[in-house]
């Protein structure tokens, strides 16, 4: 690769922090580590922040994951983060630490354009509430990062910022929505990330790209001010299916976030709070599992499920008690189909009387064509299918009255190659189940967000192309903890992340 002069002085000059800073190494850091090597002062937020944005003018070009950078502001917030410690004060425990955040989430002065151009030239006049939380905990936001056109994709790509490319091959797609995100984390450009999850929007792309993402338990992270177009503070966009949450290279960061993030805000933070339950096990050998590995819909590619089998395997050597099978009552078809109604209800836009009669037609010929169907059905069925929705939800709860965690694929592949193609329904994905759908890739993911339970996904191992592979693991809800220390576990059992070649540490 051909470096410009500028790329290799910022090489050196991270490479003089190495000596400087000891064993600490600013490039794939944790926020914990970074946090404390802040506050013991082995590394000023400064010479932090010039370290991270070294990185990303080495290694951003190829990625294309920070689309926007808030170099000038950032460097005044890490001057200001050291002059405030010089006094013994401490802003909280992200204090310096450089993160991103989704391009979905508002930031004021910035856009949030989620890949319309129309939003493309009209910045917030206000932060959105999860970013705000970071900042107030100490953190320095660094930049956004890239997403597909209103986050409806489970690629990185729009016309407004382009493609954003795995950090492991570049030929193949982050995954989406918050790809750019992930791109970047795993690369190490910022220690965490922040993302949004309505159908494996952080899920995916940190199977995708060897890291760990959390789908928080819903509603318990605010999604105010995560909206297209610019945002002036008002009421937030409540959603069945969607949650905010963070993504890392270690779970100890996603708890870490979540401690930030998770809680009420606004008016409801006058009536009651929330803390992080414990984890109901610190030990895999206490663990009671669930798991379901296969499934007709979405069939897993042989070099995933080896993955998943070796997985289970090494679990099963630590004395965890394993069942193989669904809940008692979860219909996993039926429940797809709930999921599929509710998410296609969610991103439904106003529609003229023009376009209904099309819609209307399309009904009566095929009252199974859930696109015609949440366009003109009543309000009736949405509470229908909302109460199975509740239902699914009481089931999984009385499921983990005996059990601990549920496990299950995040994807059915690993990361593929990307495809621009249209129309979109065309688009397959070769695997060695033959060419599927790329319609299902979601399957695995909706039933955590179908029922509002919380989701982590933690890397398990490489496939024999060297592309990363992730579980998800599924916990009762509210109980994030557990499935975040779950997958902090299992990183002693088959390995936890790693950086892709060619990145540096």
């Amino acid at each position: 690769m051909n470096l410009t002069r500028r790329a290799l002085l910022g090489a050196g000059a991270a490479s003089a922090l190495h000596a400087a800073a000891g064993n600490f190494k600013p490039g794939f850091a944790t926020a914990k580590e970074s946090a404390e090597a802040i506050r013991r002062k082995k590394i000023s937020a400064r010479e932090l922040l010039n370290a991270t944005f070294q990185r990303i003018d080495l290694y951003n070009p190829r990625l294309n994951a920070i689309i926007l950078e808030f170099r000038e502001q950032a460097t005044a917030r890490a001057s200001q983060a050291d002059a405030a410690l010089d006094k013994g004060k401490s802003w909280g425990p992200l204090h310096g630490v450089p993160v991103t955040i989704k391009e979905a989430f508002a930031y004021k002065d910035s856009p949030s354009t989620w890949g319309q151009e129309r939003f493309k030239n009209l910045p917030s006049v206000r932060t959105a509430v999860a970013v705000e939380r970071l900042e107030s905990a100490g953190a320095i936001v660094i930049g956004k990062t890239n997403i597909p056109v209103g986050l409806a994709d489970l690629q990185s790509y729009n016309p407004i910022y382009g493609t954003t490319n795995n950090p492991w091959d570049l030929a193949r797609t982050p995954g989406g929505s918050t790809g750019g995100g992930a791109a970047a984390v795993a690369a190490g450009l910022g220690s965490l990330t922040l993302g949004s999850d309505m159908g494996g929007s952080i899920r995916v792309p940190a199977h995708f790209c060897g890291i760990y993402g959390h789908k928080p338990t819903l509603n318990l992270v605010s999604h105010a001010g995560h909206v297209p177009g610019p945002w002036n503070g008002g009421p937030p966009i409540t959603f069945d299916l969607a949650v905010a949450g963070p993504l890392a290279r270690s779970a100890a960061d996603l708890d870490f976030a979540m401690r930030v993030l998770g809680g009420p805000a606004g008016a409801e933070a006058s009536a009651w709070s929330w803390h992080m339950p414990p984890p109901r096990h610190m030990r895999l050998s206490d663990f009671r599992i669930g798991y379901m590995m296969e499934d007709t819909t979405a069939p897993v590619s042989a070099e995933l499920a080896q993955l998943h089998e070796n997985l289970i395997t090494q679990l099963g050597r630590t004395g965890a008690a394993l069942t193989r099978g669904w809940p008692v009552g979860i219909d996993p078809a039926a429940e797809w189909r709930t999921f599929q109604y509710l998410f296609q209800s969610a991103a439904l836009r106003n529609i003229s009387e023009e376009e209904l009669a099309p819609l209307r037609k399309r009904f009566e010929t095929d009252p199974g064509d859930l696109g015609a169907a949440v366009a003109v059905n009543p309000h009736s069925r949405w509470v229908a299918e909302t109460r199975r929705q509740l239902n699914s939800r009481s089931l999984w709860q009385q499921y983990f009255r005996s059990h601990d965690v549920f496990l299950l694929p995040t994807a059915f592949s690993v990361a593929f190659p990307h495809d621009h193609g249209t129309p979109v329904e065309n688009r397959r994905v070769e695997t060695s189940n033959g060419k599927q759908s790329m319609d299902v890739m979601g399957y695995w993911a909706a039933f955590a967000n179908l029922s509002g339970l919380p989701a982590t996904v933690a890397p398990i191992g490489k496939t024999p192309l060297g592309l990363p592979g992730g579980i998800q693991i599924v916990a009762p809800m509210w109980e994030d903890g557990t499935s975040i220390e779950f997958a902090a576990l299992l990183a002693d059992l088959v390995g936890g992340f790693s950086a892709p070649p060619g990145y540096g540490s």
